[in-house]
């Protein structure tokens, strides 16, 4: 009697056996559809994450090997002597180099140079800072070169080699410092009988969309080399 009754709802009600309703099945799909957005919402969100970190990243590789070439330079930089080919100038302000078509912003030398076995020069090299009009037209600014001359006792000018350093730069800026003030302008050719006690170098960044603030970058690097005399002063006793 039982068999009978099982086999009866099953004839008249044969939906319950033959799989999912509409419902149950729009339910299904609305769930489906729901956790595929918001997986495609993550893995949209950390692909432009990941694109900025990225960017960010590739930005600031330059700079940062801008900043260390140019502390490297400035820890290895000569005292001037006089008659000195090898020692050199040091000259900051609006310099105008030999061998190079636009002013500097700085002239020196320092011993950065990287020794080979098939060029006959020494590791004191003449490096000079300088900004140039920009070769992207796409990124605003201008473009930061960095110029080296490794032949210094050659009896014609040589043609030093130019090296790009950073793009996008609105201003370059260098000062030192005599002991008690900062200056803009220093040449031991002329009146400055030695080097500054400090150097004190600002790269501004120029904006790229032309509406937030310029990013400054400074950095400020101790002169611990300095020329000393050891002749006597006339008159002294020994």
């Amino acid at each position: 009697m039982n068999w009978v009754r099982d086999h009866h709802s099953s004839a008249t009600n044969p939906r319950r056996s033959n799989g999912f309703t509409l419902i149950e099945l729009l339910l299904g799909i609305a769930i489906m559809a729901t956790v595929i957005v918001a997986i495609n919402a993550v893995f949209f969100t950390t692909q432009r994450l990941r694109e900025r970190t990225i960017s960010a990243v590739e930005e600031s590789l330059p700079i940062q090997q801008t900043m260390a070439t140019m502390r490297r330079d400035l820890q290895g930089i000569v005292p001037p002597t006089a008659g000195g080919l090898i020692t050199g100038t040091f000259k900051a302000g609006n310099v105008t180099s030999l061998g190079v078509s636009m002013p500097v912003d700085i002239e020196f030398n320092t011993t950065t140079g990287i020794v080979r076995d098939d060029q006959p020069w020494s590791e004191v090299q003449k490096v000079s800072y300088g900004l140039r009009m920009g070769g992207n037209r796409q990124v605003p600014g201008s473009d930061l070169y960095r110029t080296i001359t490794r032949n210094l006792l050659a009896t014609i000018t040589p043609q030093p080699e130019e090296q790009w350093l950073l793009s996008g730069v609105e201003s370059l800026q260098f000062s030192c410092y005599d002991g008690q003030q900062w200056r803009d302008f220093w040449d031991t050719s002329v009146m400055d009988t030695n080097l500054p006690s400090a150097i004190r170098m600002r790269i501004t960044l120029a904006s790229h969309d032309g509406q937030s603030d310029p990013r400054q970058l400074e950095m400020v690097v101790p002169i611990s080399s300095q020329v000393r005399s050891n002749q006597v002063a006339a008159g002294s006793t020994q």
